[in-house]
């Protein structure tokens, strides 16, 4: 893969890092070099606009946006580049991030955000999804990702194992 960086990993508030670095360890398995940093569709809305604008300019493939409660940091980014954007929904508010859920997945249509589940697993599949988008243009992304299924596999087989009993009914 070319180096720089590929993904650019955003959230709304610093609270939201310990959820969106699983983003960027998912990244960091594939080798995958990301930029993770905190611009707010509210608080700061000319830096994640211009975060996003530019981001194609630098280098950039995919997009990877995480906020909690009203959650429109996807969809403000979305609205500002025609690169993919993925939004992980953080369970930061009252309603256990239910309202980041709607928010980012129902977007209008013609601005698509690609929606993942509430919280740290959202943001892990948010970082294997940007390698999977990246892996139709690097081939060593898509063996990365190859590796990556077979061992997952191979653990869930190896657990099946040990747990499995057989009872021959005598």
């Amino acid at each position: 893969m070319e180096k720089g960086v590929k993904v650019l990993i955003l959230m709304g508030s610093d609270s939201d890092l310990p959820v969106m670095e699983e983003a960027a360890k998912a990244l960091e398995q594939f080798g995958i070099g990301y930029e993770l940093t905190i611009a707010s569709a509210h608080r700061s809305p000319a830096r994640a606009s211009a975060l996003s604008s530019g981001a194609r300019d630098r280098g950039v493939e995919v997009v990877i946006a995480g906020a909690g409660a009203a959650a429109h940091l996807a969809g403000v980014l979305a609205a500002e580049t025609t690169l993919p954007v993925i939004g992980v929904p953080i369970d930061s508010s009252p309603l256990n991030g239910m309202d980041a859920l709607l928010a980012t997945v129902q977007m209008p249509g013609g601005i698509p955000v690609a929606s993942m589940a509430i919280g740290k697993a959202g943001a892990k599949n948010a970082g294997i999804f940007a390698a999977e988008i990246l892996s139709i243009k690097y081939p060593e992304v898509a063996k990365k990702l190859a590796v990556y299924r077979e061992a997952m596999a191979k653990g869930v087989e190896e657990k099946g194992n040990k747990a499995g009993r057989t009872s021959l009914g005598e």
